[in-house]
């Protein structure tokens, strides 16, 4: 195997090389929510991990361009509503690759509101509602860390996950006893 060693990207070729580079991280799918009424707002990431446990402290990352980052500024809540293999047009919609935008993305599924009044969709694998702790921002992007205040589990069988440019269902084994 030939191994090609690239520098820091500075370019814009060195740039696409880099894209190319994170195309091969395989992510989890979430669709992160903010605001309420007609300012709710999202938008599909990648970028969702648990930060701590003791605090239970999600963290994501969010485009300063995106829609949702003043409502996020805003409310100072959101919902990481990770996502079954059969919300994928859910997520091409909140991605913005259909044209709609703002509180239309919600239309066609059931959502609740929860603790912090951000909404979470009711059959995600799992909703988790964060107050907004801290905002870091990088470069790009906004580096946001919430609290937990509620979790919701939804069911499905299968995690929707994002790699190689393109969707694939990740079969979930039956989770353990806690």
């Amino acid at each position: 195997m030939t191994m090609t060693l690239r520098q820091i990207p500075t370019d814009a070729q060195e740039l696409a090389t880099f894209k190319q580079a994170m195309r091969h991280l395989i992510g989890g799918v979430s669709v992160i929510t903010a605001g309420s009424g007609e300012v709710r707002t999202g938008l599909t990431a990648t970028s969702a991990i648990s930060l701590s446990l003791d605090p239970p402290t999600m963290l994501i990352c969010v485009n300063r361009d995106a829609s949702a980052w003043p409502v996020i500024q805003r409310e100072r809540h959101y919902c990481v509503n990770i996502l079954d293999s059969r919300h994928q047009d859910l997520a091409d919609r909140f991605a913005g690759r259909n044209g709609v935008n703002g509180a239309a993305r919600f239309e066609g599924a059931r959502w609740r509101q929860f603790a912090t009044g951000a909404w979470g969709l009711e059959d995600a694998l799992a909703v988790v509602d964060c107050a907004v702790e801290e905002i870091i921002e990088r470069h790009s992007h906004g580096i946001i860390i919430g609290a937990v205040k509620s979790v919701h589990l939804g069911g499905g069988s299968e995690a929707l996950v994002y790699g190689h440019g393109s969707y694939r269902a990740l079969k979930l084994a039956p989770p353990k006893d806690l």
